[in-house]
Parts: structure tokens; C-alpha cells; sequence
């Protein structure tokens, strides 16, 4: 009898291990380091090439702010593996989103990631919706940081009459990202869904669908 402790407590050990590596956003690293090659074939990541610099582990794009004059009023620039090469594996990646007085990050989701802003200038309202439908909001300022969890429908709406931003961080070195809107009206979702899932006509989706896909030039 003296076993049986001792062994549901290695087996429950075990068990808080597995999951918790199984709920990591990425997998684990097995090396240094595996600097992405872009010209790979992707199986779900990059290949790891032979040579690299310290170029293939830095990015200066962070450093200024983003034009904001389109139709969101907001710039997302991110620093994930598609710009550092070096993340590969590594289960990390940045960005900074700017926004214009009034401009907004609309409803979104990172399927991947994890998401922790911390905000440079500028005062933010912010909110996730849990999936119970339970709306998570606060207002944020300068210095102020704020969580998003993984998968959760999120947004940041600048309110205010001057400029924000803010730097972004993610437990994943690609998090994706599945904005609602884009994804539901900008896709081949077909009219006959969107009209039954918003109870609204097919004129409304065809106007919607019209405002939202991209301006030919």
C-alpha cells in the first residue's frame, strides 16, 4: 500500500508534464539554433539552413511608427519568423501596432499564440471575449500592459484624439491571425450562410462584402 501513493503521485507528475507541453503553442526547440530557410518547403515550420549571420537573428522594423491612413486607422508590423529568420523554433515573436486618433485593431484571433501588449503612448480600450460570451474590457494607457489569451476574439479601439501604440508579444514565432470580419465577408463563405448566421438580407452582405474587399487600383 505504501507504493500507491508514491506512484499516483509520479503518475499525476507525468500527467501535468504532458499537458503542459502539449498546450505550448509551439514545440519545443531540439537544437541551438535552426535559422529558417525561406526557400524551403514548409512542413509545418521552416527547414534550418546551413549558413547564417547575426543578420538572420535582428530586425530594425519596430523602431519607427506605421502609416495608419487606411480604412481600420491601424498598422500591425510584425517581427515574427517571416522577418527574423532566426525565431525559427524558437517559439517567440514581436510586433507593434500603431493607431491613428479614432482608428481601431478590429475583432480578431491568434490561433497559434498568446498575445501581451505593453503600450507606448496613448490611451487604448481593449477587450476579449471568453467563449462563454463574456466581455473582458478595460482601458489602458502608457506603460500599461494587457494579456490576450490564445484563440480568444479580441480588439484594441484608440477613442481618443491623438495617436497610440503599442509593442506586442507572442509565445509562438508565427501566431497567425484570423481577422472576423476579413475572414467571413473578403472569403467564399457563401451569402445564404452570412445572412442566416448575422440575420440580415443578401443586400447587407453584398454592401459589407463590398466595403471590405480590396480597392483595385
Amino acid at each position: 500500500m505504501g507504493k500507491t501513493p508514491c506512484l499516483l503521485l509520479q503518475l499525476t507528475s507525468f500527467l501535468l508534464l504532458f499537458v503542459s507541453s502539449s498546450l505550448a503553442a509551439d514545440p519545443d526547440m531540439l537544437q541551438d539554433i535552426c535559422v529558417a530557410d525561406p526557400a524551403s518547403v514548409k512542413v509545418n515550420g521552416f527547414a534550418c539552413k546551413s549558413n547564417f549571420t547575426a543578420d538572420d537573428f535582428s530586425f530594425s522594423g519596430l523602431a519607427k511608427s506605421g502609416a495608419t491612413n487606411n480604412t481600420y486607422g491601424s498598422l500591425v508590423t510584425g517581427a515574427n519568423v517571416e522577418k527574423i529568420p532566426g525565431l525559427n523554433t524558437l517559439g517567440v515573436s514581436m510586433a507593434r501596432i500603431d493607431y491613428a486618433p479614432g482608428g481601431i485593431n478590429p475583432p480578431h484571433t491568434h490561433p497559434r499564440a498568446t498575445e501581451i501588449i505593453f503600450v507606448l503612448e496613448g490611451t487604448l480600450d481593449v477587450g476579449f471575449i471568453t467563449t462563454a460570451n463574456v466581455l473582458v474590457s478595460k482601458t489602458i494607457t502608457k506603460g500599461d500592459v494587457f494579456v490576450f489569451p490564445r484563440g480568444l476574439v479580441h480588439f484594441q479601439n484608440n477613442n481618443q484624439k491623438y495617436p497610440a501604440a503599442v509593442i506586442v508579444g507572442f509565445n509562438s514565432q508565427l501566431p497567425g491571425t484570423q481577422s472576423i470580419a476579413l475572414t467571413l465577408f473578403t472569403s467564399s463563405v457563401p451569402n445564404n450562410v452570412l445572412t442566416k448566421a448575422f440575420q440580415i438580407g443578401t443586400k447587407e452582405v453584398e454592401k459589407i462584402r463590398s466595403k471590405l474587399s480590396p480597392k483595385k487600383s
